[in-house]
């Protein structure tokens, strides 16, 4: 007898097969919901020192203090002797 010979279990099987993978299809669950969303990520490190800026501009030169008034006539000197 050839293991390929119809027997009376064959059409049972094949009816079962077909059924159980129709079960499975049907079985099958719904995708999940979406998780919730991550949280923030930390910040940064501060970023290195800007360059030193560049020297202002000097200043203007001041003007020339006025003339100061003429001093008094000093005294007579003492009559010799």
């Amino acid at each position: 007898m050839s293991i390929f010979a119809p027997t009376r279990y064959s059409s049972a099987f094949a009816l079962l097969s077909v059924v159980g993978v129709l079960t499975l299809a049907a079985c099958s669950g719904a995708d999940g919901e979406q998780g919730p969303a991550g949280a923030a990520g930390d910040p940064g490190a501060a970023g290195p020192a800007g360059p030193t800026g560049a020297a202002g501009d000097p200043g203007a030169t001041g003007t020339a203090g006025e003339t100061g008034a003429t001093g008094a006539t000093g005294a007579a000197g003492a009559t010799g002797a």
